[in-house]
């Protein structure tokens, strides 16, 4: 009996954050006989692998033959972002229920994508559920050590400039190592309705009023939702003044939010002045895109504590809560 093509050429396209299209090509011999495909679907191993990962979880998906491409989807957890490596060999089930295989093909690595808006607003309506009431606020601010200040009042002629978002969050946020932006804050002491005293991010704090970064020539955008393993979530916000840089990136990839009417963070107008609010039982992280002036606003020391503790830097996700989390992945 001749042997089974080998197949060659594989090629993938189409691919999402949790699938992907795949093709190859093949001899015509023996091409009659072939009745599945067997696909070998692997994460591709890097040096922070986990050494003790279980070696017989099964990542071989047996396929009837279809006409290619073929779509490869919910037959594993696929990742979003993640680099995998894929090989491919043809089958000929046999009247016993065994197969006859080909040899396997090359191996080609690809990686998926970024979540889509689709999912995006997935996770927008899951942070909607627990945002809670709204609170009033007047001034976004933002934290930082001394140095800082004096390195963009020295280097940058008093102005700070958006720098690349970091990896924390969602696994699949399409912002992470890609939107550059300027990290504020603008929650408030329930008592007080000021911007708390303590801070993860430094003891000098710029203080802008609302109006000088969200305002009718800026628009909104929801970028993600996460926790760290704690009770409570965080909501990135995204402020793009219209037609700049940042307000291309976010149309393109993230929901838009309707600044005077969602959950999260609004602006409207009352007898001719902007008044803002916030969500009470949601963290929020704004990021601004475009450069911001210290002129703008105030830098001052804080009288609270420094609580390294709260610093989302570079923090990953809890991949299993049930609140933050969708089902494409993490």
């Amino acid at each position: 009996m001749e042997e089974l093509p080998v197949p060659h050429n594989i090629k993938i396209s189409n691919i999402t954050c949790d699938s992907f299209k795949i093709s190859w090509e093949m001899d015509s011999k023996s091409k009659d006989r072939i009745t599945h495909y067997f696909i070998d679907l692997n994460k591709k191993e890097n040096k922070n692998s986990n050494k003790f990962k279980h070696k017989d979880v099964p990542t071989k998906l047996v396929a009837k033959a279809v006409p290619l491409p073929m779509t490869v989807r919910g037959h594993w957890f696929l990742s979003p972002r993640t680099e995998y490596t894929v090989a491919v060999q043809t089958a000929s089930k046999q009247v016993d229920g065994d197969y006859v295989v080909s040899e396997w093909s090359e191996i080609i690595e690809f990686c998926t994508a970024d979540y889509s808006k689709v999912h995006l607003t997935q996770l927008l309506e899951k942070a909607e559920v627990i945002a809670g009431r709204m609170l009033k606020f007047s001034v976004f601010y933002r934290n930082q050590h001394k140095d800082y200040f004096d390195y963009i009042r020295e280097h940058h002629g008093n102005a700070m400039q958006p720098s690349i978002k970091d990896n924390s969050g969602s696994h699949g946020s399409p912002i992470s190592g890609k939107l550059e932006g300027i990290f504020f804050s603008c929650s408030t002491e329930f008592n007080t309705g000021k911007p708390p005293q303590d801070s993860p991010y430094g003891r000098y704090r710029f203080e802008i009023a609302a109006e000088k970064l969200f305002n009718p020539n800026t628009n909104l955008y929801f970028g993600d939702f996460y926790c760290m393993y704690t009770a409570y979530h965080y909501v990135i916000l995204v402020i793009a003044p219209m037609g700049s840089p940042g307000d291309e990136f976010c149309k393109q990839r993230l929901p838009q939010l309707n600044s005077k009417d969602n959950k999260f963070l609004t602006c409207t107008e009352e007898d001719g002045v902007l008044v803002y609010h916030h969500a009470q039982d949601v963290i929020l992280e704004v990021i601004y895109t475009d450069p911001v002036d210290l002129s703008l606003g105030t830098v001052a020391e804080i009288t609270g504590h420094q609580l390294m503790s709260l610093s989302t830097a570079n923090a990953k996700k809890d991949p299993s809560c049930k609140t933050c989390n969708i089902s494409v992945g993490r």
